[in-house]
């Protein structure tokens, strides 16, 4: 047993017989005052080395188009300049909805949006317009960013830039009086202030807009950096490919993390993407891709499919069950990699996660609980805190959580208790070593392909399978 501000905590589960309640067993993060204003941009840049790396911060998996840490920053800091200055219309606390596929200057924009204060909010460019028009008046957004192929389904009469136009390329490009080495941060932007707003059915089918601060993507990459400054995660010059669109949870977190930590990330750009399957797994061979974020589909077809992926070291797999024979065929198909399964939500961030291949050998489990997570198992008739080894819903709350669903109190009153608890709506347990296993959905709500669906059948992972 050890001792925290909870009371004594076992050593092997995590579990705090005083609270009854999971603490995690990573370990304490050191993490900046809650209270000092800080961006997550300001964060991730106060994370890099300096000099900054040699190797490239974005490359598009397509064309090996790179940009380099120097001239991202740049591209930054002249959009920054561009957004105070107001050559584009959007500040702080503005929501700015972008609807645009994958490409090297979307993160540019996030940082530089972030970095002003403006809410960054993005959609799936594949929506039609009238779900586009539901999301920008969810999300309450007053401008917008696209491109030529998707701008015509935004609102009539809501401003609007084309991320592939040369207006916008003229806005990397340009001071607009900005200094080049001044702070990258808006001054007097609170950790709590709204981040983003991504969309989700949370537990039920109603589309709802979720505010994410930025307290919660800086607990996050602080949590991922101390893996890696404890030798658990990353070695130099490590390349990521993100497999997970850039406007969905994970995409947008991992995007944002790869730049923070100082690797290099390998963009699906659209014409990367349209290669489906074996173009994502050509495009980690050729790249030599170090690492992948990938949904279940992906892991299932790697399984699958002919490749030789010899820098490969590490999978990270989320957004849906994976198959438990997927899951057992892998290690066979690739020895030296690791596949680190993941756990989370839009709504509560990175529950829980793989990190070394003792861990990965759990075959069935999440992880462990991620850093300042803490979880509670709830009997879902009594209500009551369950133990160790005991099914019940999973609720969790710390910093990664998000502030709430924006304008819709009845889903904030579900979805939270009194004490500032989340309710995931997910069936889990936790094992006797501190293992989170997710069991089934407490709604018939599932996610096909990381894509929220519906079926009416039982089980979780036969559900998904079947429709594999």
């Amino acid at each position: 047993m050890s001792s925290s501000g909870h009371g004594a905590v076992d050593a092997r589960t995590g579990y705090c017989a005083a609270t009854k309640s999971f603490l995690s067993l990573r370990g304490p993060l050191p993490l900046p005052p809650a209270d000092v204003p800080l961006t997550f941009p300001a964060f991730a840049l106060s994370l890099l080395p300096s000099p900054l790396p040699a190797h490239p911060a974005l490359l598009d998996a397509a064309t090996g188009e790179a940009v380099s840490y120097p001239a991202f920053l740049s591209q930054v800091r002249a959009l920054v300049g561009a957004l105070r200055s107001r050559v584009v219309p959007l500040g702080r606390g503005d929501v700015a909805f972008v609807l645009a596929p994958a490409r090297l200057d979307v993160p540019v924009l996030y940082f530089a949006l972030l970095a002003v204060g403006a809410v960054v909010s993005p959609a799936n460019p594949a929506l039609t317009a009238g779900e586009v028009s539901r999301l920008v008046c969810l999300s309450g957004a007053s401008f917008a960013f696209a491109v030529s192929s998707t701008a015509g389904k935004l609102p009539a009469g809501l401003p609007t830039t084309l991320l592939d136009s040369p207006h916008f390329r003229s806005l990397l490009h340009s001071d607009h009086g900005e200094n080049q080495s001044a702070p990258l941060d808006a001054g007097a932007v609170c950790q709590s202030a709204t981040a983003t707003v991504l969309y989700s059915s949370g537990t039920t089918g109603r589309v709802k807009a979720a505010a994410v601060p930025h307290r919660s993507f800086i607990v996050r990459a602080a949590g991922l950096r101390a893996l890696h400054l404890q030798g658990k995660s990353r070695k130099a010059n490590e390349r990521t490919l993100i497999g997970a669109p850039m406007f969905h949870t994970m995409g947008f977190f991992f995007t944002l993390n790869g730049l923070a930590q100082g690797i290099t990330t390998v963009v699906m750009t659209e014409a990367a993407a349209r290669a489906g399957l074996r173009g994502m797994l050509e495009a980690a061979q050729r790249w030599e891709v170090t690492e992948i974020m990938a949904a279940p589909p992906v892991v299932l077809g790697m399984t699958k499919e002919r490749c030789r992926l010899t820098s490969l070291l590490r999978v990270i797999c989320g957004g849906a069950p994976l198959p438990r024979s997927a899951a057992e065929q892998f290690p066979r198909r690739f020895p030296q990699v690791d596949l680190c399964m993941g756990y989370g939500a839009t709504e509560a961030g990175g529950i829980s996660l793989m990190i070394d291949r003792d861990e990965c050998s759990r075959i069935g489990s999440s992880g462990r609980i991620s850093h300042n997570v803490e979880a509670k198992i709830v009997d879902i008739v009594t209500g009551e805190p369950l133990s160790i080894g005991q099914k019940g819903e999973l609720w969790v709350r710390g910093p990664s959580i998000m502030t709430g669903y924006v304008g819709d109190d009845e889903a904030n009153a579900a979805s939270f208790d009194s004490e500032g608890w989340l309710k995931t709506g997910d069936l889990c347990y936790i094992d006797q070593d501190g293992f989170l296993f997710v069991v089934d959905r407490l709604k018939e709500l599932i996610k096909y392909k990381a894509y929220q669906s519906w079926s009416l059948s039982c089980n979780r992972c036969q559900r998904l399978s079947t429709l594999q």
